[in-house]
C-alpha cells in the first residue's frame, strides 16, 4: 500500500451533508466513579468533528461503547452520564444506547449492523481508540454507506503512521508497563525504525533475567526470557541498542523500602525504576528528535514507586523532540502529573496505538478504505 492515509477517505469526501442523517461512532468510553465521569476528555475530543458535520448541517447521531457490559443490558454501563454531558458540550446531538448492550456489537453481526445504518446517509468513524477492533460499529457501516474518517482519528493516523514511516532521527521508543507478552509485536516492530528501546516497568525484569540478573520476587514472565534474549541480540546486530535499568527502587522481604541494583536478593520486590536510571533515561530522550512513550516506568498510582514515571513524563514535556504518548496507562500518569499539556500528541488508544505502530494497519481504517466513496473506489 503507497499511501495508507490517502486511500483513506476524509470528511470532505462526503459531499454536501446538509439535511442528511450522519453516524458517528465515538470513544466515549470515559472513566466513571459511581455514575460520575472523571475524566470528559474522549467527549470533548470528539467535538471537531461533531462540530464540522452539524456547521454544515448535518444531524449528527453519536454511538460508543463504555466498559465491557459482555452483550446484555446493565445499568452500570448506561451511556446516560456520557449523554447529559454530550448534550452540554454540544446540543442537539443525539447518543445511542451503549453499543455492547447487544451482543452483535463485538459479533459484528450483520443484522446488527443493518439497525444501526437504518435511516443514516452516511458514517464517520472518530474512534481510534476501538478502531482495532473488528467490530459491527467499526467495520460494518462502510460497507454500504459513504463513510470518513473524523478529524481526531484523523490527526491519530498521520501522527502514528509517521512515526512508523518516516520518524526523525535519533528516534527513541519509551516502553513500560507489566508484559513483555503485551507489547512483543510492537516491540519487534519498532526495532526496524527506533534507534533504541528504552525499556522500563515490569517487564524490564524478564529482560534482565535475560542477561542473568536475579530479580527476587519481581513480577516477570519466564516463558518470555528466551524470546527477551533474542530480542537483545537482534537490537546489537542492527546496531540498536535496548536500555534496561540500572538500578531499582522497591521493598525487601520485610516490606521495606529499599533501593538495589540490577541484582536483587531474595524476595525482594521492585516497583519502580531508580533515580540512576531515571536520570539516564532523561538523558536519552532529550537527545533524541522523535520520542514515543507507552506504559509507566513503575507502580506510579503508588507515590513510594512514582518518581520514575514522573522523571520520565517530564522530560517528554521538557525535551525539544517530537513527542508522542501512547495513551492507556502513560497518558493517566501524564494527566496525574498535569503534564498532558506538554507533549506534542497525547493517542486516545493505547492498544490501538500499538497495533497501529506494528501493523501499519487496523480493521477500522480498512473499512474505511473500502467505503463506496473511498478514492480510488
Amino acid at each position: 500500500m503507497a499511501d495508507p492515509i490517502r486511500s483513506i477517505p476524509t470528511l470532505e469526501d462526503l459531499g454536501d451533508v446538509a439535511g442528511r442523517r450522519v453516524l458517528v461512532r465515538t470513544d466515549f468510553n470515559v472513566p466513571m466513579e459511581g455514575g460520575v465521569i472523571t475524566d470528559d476528555f474522549r467527549i470533548r475530543a470528539a467535538l471537531p468533528t461533531i462540530t464540522w458535520l452539524t456547521e454544515r448541517g448535518a444531524t449528527v447521531v453519536t454511538a460508543s461503547h463504555l466498559g465491557r457490559p459482555k452483550g446484555q443490558p446493565n445499568p452500570k454501563y448506561s451511556m446516560d452520564p456520557v449523554r447529559a454531558r454530550l448534550a452540554e458540550l454540544a446540543p442537539g446531538v443525539e447518543l445511542l444506547e451503549n453499543l455492547r448492550f447487544d451482543p452483535g456489537e463485538e459479533g459484528n453481526d450483520p443484522a446488527f449492523v443493518a439497525k444501526l445504518v437504518e435511516g443514516v446517509d452516511a458514517y464517520v468513524d472518530d474512534a481510534f481508540g476501538a478502531c482495532h477492533r473488528a467490530h459491527a460499529s467499526i467495520v460494518g457501516p462502510p460497507q454500504t454507506l459513504p463513510s470518513a474518517m473524523g478529524l481526531l482519528l484523523q490527526k491519530e493516523v498521520e501522527v502514528l503512521l509517521g512515526l512508523r514511516e518516516r520518524p526523525k532521527h535519533p528516534f527513541v521508543a519509551v516502553l513500560g508497563g507489566s508484559k513483555i507478552s503485551d507489547k512483543l509485536g510492537v516491540v519487534e516492530a519498532l526495532l526496524n525504525t527506533v534507534d533504541s528501546l528504552v525499556i522500563g516497568g515490569a517487564m524490564c525484569f524478564t529482560f534482565l533475567a535475560a542477561q542473568g540478573h536475579p530479580i527476587g520476587a519481581s513480577l516477570w514472565e519466564p516463558d518470555q526470557v528466551d524470546t527477551c534474549r533474542r530480542l537483545l541480540e537482534t537490537a546489537g546486530e542492527r546496531g540498536k541498542t535496548i536500555h534496561l535499568p540500572e538500578d531499582i527502587v522497591g521493598l525487601d522481604a520485610d516490606g521495606n523500602f529499599a533501593t538495589y541494583g540490577v541484582r536483587l536478593p531474595e524476595g525482594a520486590k521492585g516497583f519502580d525504576i531508580g533515580p540512576g536510571t531515571a536520570a539516564a533515561f532523561t538523558d536519552i530522550i532529550m537527545d533524541a528528535r522523535t520520542v514515543f512513550w507507552n506504559g509507566p516506568m513503575g507502580m506510579f498510582e503508588d507515590d513510594r514507586f512514582a518518581a520514575g514515571t514522573r522523571t520520565v513524563a517530564q522530560a517528554m514535556a521538557d525535551t525539544k523532540a517530537f513527542t508522542v504518548v501512547g495513551g492507556g496507562d502513560s497518558a493517566a500518569a501524564l494527566a496525574q502529573f498535569r503534564l498532558d499539556d506538554e507533549v506534542d500528541h497525547v493517542s486516545t488508544g493505547g492498544g490501538a496505538s500499538l497495533e497501529l505502530l506494528e501493523l501499519g494497519d487496523l480493521p477500522g481504517l480498512e473499512a474505511l478504505r473500502n467505503a463506496p466513496n473511498a478514492p480510488g473506489a
